[in-house]
C-alpha cells in the first residue's frame, strides 16, 4: 500500500491521481498509524517549512514518517517534501526539519535576470544511477516551482542536479528514502515513470 501524507499543504490529489495512471492506488492520509501501515510512504507538499512542521509535529506524523524511513520502506519526498528531510532550513528563520539527510534549505540568491521563484521546465544532469532512475532518459526535463533548495552536507545524497543557473539538488538518494525538488506529478511522461519506478521498488 503506498500512502500520500496529508498534513494540509499541496494538491495531495495530483500526487495520487498520478499514481492512479501507472496502474498503482494511493491513500491520502493524516493518520499516523496508516503511515506505519504502508508498504510504501510519499511525503509531498507546496508551502511554508516551518507551517508543515508544525502540523507534521502537531499530528506524530514526523515521527510515523521517520519509522518509516528507518525501517527500510521506500519512501519519497516531493518538492516541500524533499526540503523537510533535511537538518535545518532557513525560509523565514531557521527551523528544524526532520533532519533525515544532512544539510540545509536555502533561498537562491538574488541577481539580474534571474526570477525567483524557479518555476518551469528544467533539465536533470544526472549524477548516479538510483531506482528512481530506471529507464529513464538521460537528460530528463522535468517541472519545478520553488524558491528554495537543499545545500546537502554529503554530495554522494546528491543522484542529480539542475541548474539554477549554478547547480543545485534536484534529486537526493540515501538508501531508502529519494525525494525530488521538482514535482513528478507536473512533469508528463517522465514524472509518471519516476512514480512507476518508485511504485515498483
Amino acid at each position: 500500500m503506498i500512502v500520500i501524507i496529508d498534513y494540509g499543504m499541496g494538491n495531495l490529489r495530483s500526487v495520487q491521481k498520478a499514481f492512479e495512471a501507472v496502474g498503482h492506488e494511493a491513500e491520502i492520509t493524516a493518520d499516523p498509524d496508516r503511515i506505519r501501515a504502508a508498504t510504501r510512504v510519499v511525503l509531498p507538499g507546496v508551502g511554508a517549512f516551518a507551517d508543515a512542521m508544525a502540523e507534521l509535529r502537531r499530528t506524530g506524523m514526523d515521527q510515523a514518517f521517520t519509522e518509516a524511513v528507518q525501517s527500510g520502506k521506500p519512501c519519497l519526498g516531493v518538492c516541500l517534501g524533499l526540503q523537510l528531510l533535511f537538518t535545518t532550513s532557513h525560509e523565514d528563520g531557521e527551523h528544524q526539519g526532520l533532519d533525515l539527510i544532512p544539510g540545509e534549505v536555502v533561498r537562491f540568491e538574488p541577481r539580474p535576470g534571474l526570477k525567483v521563484p524557479h518555476m518551469g521546465w528544467n533539465t536533470l544532469a544526472i549524477r548516479r544511477p538510483i531506482p528512481l532512475f530506471e529507464g529513464i532518459d538521460a537528460e530528463p526535463s522535468v517541472y519545478f516551482v520553488h524558491s528554495y533548495y537543499a545545500r546537502a552536507g554529503d554530495p554522494d545524497d546528491v543522484a542529480a542536479t539542475a541548474d539554477y543557473p549554478e547547480p543545485f539538488a534536484a534529486v537526493v538518494h540515501r538508501g531508502n528514502l529519494t525525494a525530488c525538488q521538482f514535482h513528478p506529478e507536473k512533469s508528463q511522461r517522465v514524472g509518471l515513470a519516476m512514480y512507476a519506478n518508485f511504485a515498483r521498488r
